[in-house]
């Protein structure tokens, strides 16, 4: 057989923002990473654009939001239309406007000057497994001849993050349950038009919702109650999206220019496995969920967050047993929590008038503080608290608390990270030690501290709200693996998540 084209560690199919986290994580922890796209330039419309709270800490924890700048804060949030402040314990609380079309440009540029490479204009044909590699081959564009040239990759692992039509999916034969869409709304940009705004407004045919946006463009969304799903191959016409927002709302967008066009059901699916050997699926691809309320976006970022250090640990050969299955355990059971919390949302939003009780009940509950906490906490993504062994620290499992350190106690000098989430910019495990004294769990982290694991000393800022921990181990990812246990505790953490210890 010829030598392919590329040979690589890890092929990401899609550089959507999903493929280009992963691409950058998986760059930082030591991978030789391709990301396979069939774009050929970036987006020209304008689709997921709110950041929650958990995928700002993500970009914190590596040190992209400076270079993001601070985004426009996104409004009230909402459970299924019923308005929700999402207020958390986390330093990004409320949602954050970015355009998408930013997120892809930050993340590549991250994910690019650490090593990844992006082929683009490519479109995936083909998988064929073989015990130590998989061989995707890629179609081109066709050249100025008319005739399209194939791309052959050759690497150690596949992960599709191309979308709720993804052709890894397909190819590999995971399966998909769940089931299609009943419902729809409509969607589009819209200039040179006046209406209202409206924020999920309720007429008696159906939902409509309204703002507009930078440069004069207004977006509209309407849902007709009783609708049959559109069938047709593509986006919505404007007619359809027209006749649809007058027969709803009585006025009159015909007129206007349509920029951007689509449209979004209540369909529901998730891949049984995230995993099938050396093929791994993260994001759209993974599940399936209406993209109400700026969650889809999140939960694949967060995916990614969980997979790429990982996945870089098993093909450097410093994963301990089991490491790369733990991304299906942890994130499956994640995905299926928000997707139930979507569908939930999606009867609230686009249900008739035999809802009405069922939204004036939640109304309610919503002005209950543990409730508002706990919906918020699931829409921010700040509540994911991963399995943890039986008697461990409440922490273990959970992301690490916000916290600002002031001096390196070792040293007394300033300490390098300035934060809990900025001891973890150089992608790897940390223990952080606030003690303020020579404690024996540091010496237990040396088999490890040839590249896996740092180790912080240092003291809260003063006037921060107290630590919850003493000393901690944090993953890459940000979760917290061990906290304020034994030495032997310790060491088994670190086994599980960083590997064998090094020989002394």
């Amino acid at each position: 057989m010829s030598a392919p084209d590329i040979d690589t560690q890890v092929l990401v199919v899609g550089a959507g923002p999903v493929g280009l986290m992963l691409a950058g994580e998986l760059a930082l922890g030591g991978a030789d990473v391709v990301v396979l796209e069939r774009r050929t330039g970036p987006l020209t419309e304008s689709r997921a654009s709110t950041l929650h709270a958990r995928t700002m800490e993500l970009l914190d924890q590596r040190g992209l939001l400076e270079e993001l700048g601070t985004p426009p804060a996104g409004g009230p949030g909402h459970f299924g239309g019923t308005r929700l402040d999402l207020t958390t314990d986390s330093p990004y609380s409320g949602q954050w406007k970015v355009p998408q079309v930013r997120t892809e440009e930050l993340l590549e540029g991250w994910a690019t000057r650490l090593g990844a490479r992006v082929v683009k204009g490519h479109r995936l044909t083909d998988l064929r497994t073989a015990p130590q590699s998989v061989e995707a081959t890629a179609e081109a564009e066709p050249g100025p001849g008319g005739a399209a040239s194939a791309l052959r990759v050759r690497a150690a692992y596949v992960v599709g993050c191309d979308g709720e039509s993804s052709t890894v999916r397909e190819l590999a034969g995971f399966a998909f349950p769940g089931r299609d869409a009943t419902r729809e709304l409509l969607r589009a940009d819209v200039a040179d038009v006046e209406v209202p705004d409206r924020r999920f407004e309720r007429h008696p045919g159906g939902l409509a919702i309204s703002a507009r946006g930078p440069g004069g463009v207004t977006r509209v969304m309407v849902h007709e109650y009783g609708a049959p799903v559109g069938r047709e191959p593509g986006p919505p016409s404007f007619a359809r999206v027209a006749d649809t927002w007058r027969r709803v709302t009585g006025d009159d967008i015909g007129g206007g220019a349509p920029l951007w066009l689509n449209s979004f059901g209540d369909a529901l699916r998730q891949a049984s496995q995230y995993r099938r050997g050396r093929i791994l699926l993260a994001g759209d691809a993974a599940h399936h969920q209406m993209p109400v309320g700026g969650q889809a976006l999140n939960l694949g970022l967060q995916d990614a967050a969980n997979l790429g250090w990982k996945l870089a640990a098993e093909v450097r050969g410093t994963a301990g047993p089991g490491l790369l299955d733990s991304y299906h355990a942890e994130r499956h059971p994640a995905g299926r929590r928000v997707l139930d919390n979507i569908a939930a949302q999606a009867l609230l939003l686009l249900g008739g008038s035999g809802t009405e009780e069922l939204r004036t009940l939640f109304g309610e509950l919503l002005r209950e503080p543990r409730v508002r906490a706990h919906l918020a906490g699931t829409i921010a993504g700040v509540d994911v608290r991963y399995a943890a062994e039986p008697g461990a620290h409440r922490l273990v499992g959970a992301r690490v608390p916000y916290l600002r350190f002031a001096t390196d106690t070792d040293t007394g000098t300033a300490a390098g990270p300035g934060s809990s989430f900025a001891a973890l910019r150089a992608g790897r495990g940390v223990l952080v030690d606030l003690s303020g004294r020579p404690a024996p769990v540091r010496a237990a982290t040396e088999p490890w501290r040839d590249g896996r694991v740092d180790v912080v000393t240092a003291t809260p800022e003063p006037g921060s709200a107290a630590p919850e921990f003493t000393t901690a181990l944090l993953r890459p990812d940000g979760h917290v693996a061990w906290a304020d246990g034994t030495v032997p505790e310790l060491e088994a953490a670190l086994r599980r998540w960083f590997g064998p210890a090094a020989r002394r």
